[in-house]
């Protein structure tokens, strides 16, 4: 296989990485790139564990060819915090207890950032739709929802570390 270069900023680090012709996204930032907090769940899309921010858009990184990243923004888990400071839906998520193996949790604080970037004041609903793409088998989903929906309330779901992502 053919490497390919890819360019692409990773959670405001500018990042350049040879990767296999039709890798997936989620190998490129585990092995290529070192950042973990991306999990392998399925390979197959539909348990959201991989969820990652691509230009602020949700995506499975297990079904995303990383040639796509080529000039893009990538944001995982890993670039919530700023330091020590935890990003407000972390914070809430440790709350709530909506982190219990915590093996969905970065996918899950991937799609409920990529909704409150977008949707602020999101109705009960539209959380359940936002992560709906995430399994969950520890929590029964009650105490996410109730973290993403806290949030929400203080107003802190769309704060983003210093370097900024994409809104």
């Amino acid at each position: 296989m053919a490497k390919v270069p890819v360019r692409f900023t990773l959670n405001g680090r500018e990042t350049a990485l040879f990767v296999d012709g039709g890798a997936n996204l989620l190998d490129v930032l585990r092995r290529g790139a070192g950042d973990l907090s991306p999990k392998y769940g399925c390979g197959q899309g539909t348990c959201g564990t991989c969820t990652v921010l691509v230009d602020g858009e949700a995506h499975l990184s297990c079904l995303t060819l990383a040639e796509i990243i080529e000039g893009r923004s990538v944001s995982t888990v890993s670039g919530l915090s700023n330091g020590p400071d935890l990003h407000a839906l972390q914070t809430c998520f440790m709350e709530n207890f909506a982190a219990q193996c915590g093996y969905c949790t970065s996918g899950m604080l991937m799609a409920a950032k990529a909704l409150l970037d977008t949707n602020p004041n999101p109705t009960r609903d539209e959380v359940i739709e936002a992560i709906s793409g995430n399994l969950c088998r520890c929590t029964g989903y009650e105490p996410i929802i109730d973290a993403i929906l806290l949030a929400a309330e203080r107003g802190q779901g769309n704060r983003s570390p210093s370097y900024g992502s994409a809104r």
